[in-house]
């Protein structure tokens, strides 16, 4: 009973420092972070530990739902492109480029242990980066790519995670065998998705009179659809996201205004209250996970988090620039111009909206949970302590990212707004 009086003071607590951040214009997930942090190390406050089965079970299914009912499909097909590459191939280029940087860096840090961690910090969290930015109108462009990557970089990432970890309990890396798992895991997730929406599709008809039947099982329809394709061995997050297209556009053909504004304000608040618990959540893992370690570990490990922070963005401006450069010359290319492959204007990237792409690779609450739910035994052996170090330099990138770059973000999103609409770049 304790834990749940603590979560709703969390939950009140989250709305004051919410509104007092609006007022006083800092973005909320860092005002909530550094609130979260600071209520941590009161010494009344009890443990409020991350439970990961908790954040994947009831965090993650209605906010990918929610982010993937409100994208516009059209610009998410149209930048399928440089979405896939950002959520798919960055993300095991990170964790490998990671492993590389721990493994050599980090005492005591064994190969499938740096993957480990490599897979734990590749996912990015572009709920931080829209809730930091959401008053400065980022470019539409902008804004889908952010949705769409975070819509699909848990599944890659939870993948690569799911082998770092079979390596480290001994099992051999096969890649092709990896490269089809994770088509499978793919694969089935869209189909399980694309099944449960036309049930669900069926179901709405029938009751299409009754709109509080109609909303209750929107609601409850991202849960099932992941609980059922994680019991089939496939991807929860493809699965709810393929619900969420499919739900969206069932709206936007059948479901009256009336409707539609109601099931828009209940997700809403729903989404309000969990992304301002979750970085409350996030600030209040630090005063943990620090009474895990020493002083002199704690001063160390920070560091090594930081250069991993930077290593982190590194990759990714290079990643968003090779795909930014990628465009123009496919778009400048005469030979692809009048063909079906043809790039359209509107999906170039300026400068300036490759830069706060690059700088909008923040981690969150995902790789936090994660770590938390790392085995501390395998094959017979404990690993309490590298776990720990796990957990903390986890925390550490988290709150570089999240406050550390949320903090400059604006300046980068506001500087040079004529590269706003010249993005050009000089192959």
């Amino acid at each position: 009973m304790e834990n749940y009086t603590v979560i709703l003071v969390l939950l009140g607590i989250m709305v004051i420092l919410s509104t007092m951040a609006e007022k006083i214009r800092v973005s909320a997930p860092i005002i909530l972070i550094l609130g979260g942090v600071a209520i941590g190390f009161l010494p009344f406050m009890p443990e409020m530990q991350i439970n990961s089965e908790i954040i994947f079970l009831l965090f993650l299914p209605p906010l990918l739902y929610d982010a993937s009912f409100k994208i516009p499909f059209a610009g998410f097909k149209a930048n399928l492109g440089i979405i896939s590459s950002l959520a798919f191939s960055l993300v095991f280029a990170t964790t490998a480029g990671i492993a590389v940087i721990a493994h050599f860096l980090i005492p005591g840090m064994t190969w499938p242990l740096a993957f480990v961690l490599g897979a734990i910090l590749a996912p990015t969290d572009a709920v931080a980066a829209l809730s930091i930015t959401k008053s400065m109108k980022l470019s539409h462009l902008t804004t889908t790519i952010l949705e769409g990557e975070s819509l699909l970089n848990d599944a890659s990432a939870l993948v690569a995670y799911r082998f770092a970890l079979a390596a480290l309990s001994g099992s051999a890396f096969v890649f092709w065998n990896a490269s089809l798992t994770f088509l499978i895991l793919l694969v089935g997730g869209f189909a399980i998705g694309l099944i449960i929406a036309k049930i669900l599709g069926l179901v709405l008809r029938l009751i299409r009179h009754n709109s509080i039947a109609i909303l209750s099982l929107q609601l409850l329809a991202p849960f099932v659809t992941y609980l059922v394709a994680e019991h089939f061995h496939t991807s929860g997050v493809i699965a709810v996201v393929t619900l969420g297209f499919s739900m969206s556009r069932l709206s936007a053909m059948r479901f009256p205004e009336t409707l539609k504004t109601q099931s828009a304000t209940i997700w809403d608040m729903i989404t309000f209250m969990l992304n301002g618990l979750i970085f409350i959540l996030i600030g209040l893992e630090l005063p943990i996970v620090v009474k895990e370690l020493n002083n002199d570990q704690l001063l160390i490990y920070a560091v090594y988090g930081l250069i991993i922070t930077i290593a982190a963005l590194f990759l990714r401006t290079l990643s968003v620039f090779l795909n930014h450069r990628k465009l123009h010359r496919g778009f400048n290319d005469p030979r692809i111009q009048s063909s079906r492959r043809a790039i359209p204007a509107s999906i170039l990237l300026s400068i300036q909206e490759s830069m706060i792409i690059s700088w909008s690779g923040m981690r969150g609450i995902i790789s936090l949970a994660i770590a938390i739910g790392l085995p501390t035994v395998v094959n017979s052996e404990e690993f309490p302590f590298m776990k720990s170090v796990i957990i903390y330099i986890t925390t550490v990138v988290v709150l570089l990212t999240i406050v550390g770059q949320g903090l400059l973000l604006p300046f980068i999103a506001k500087s040079n707004p004529e590269e706003q609409s010249q993005g050009s770049f000089e192959a």
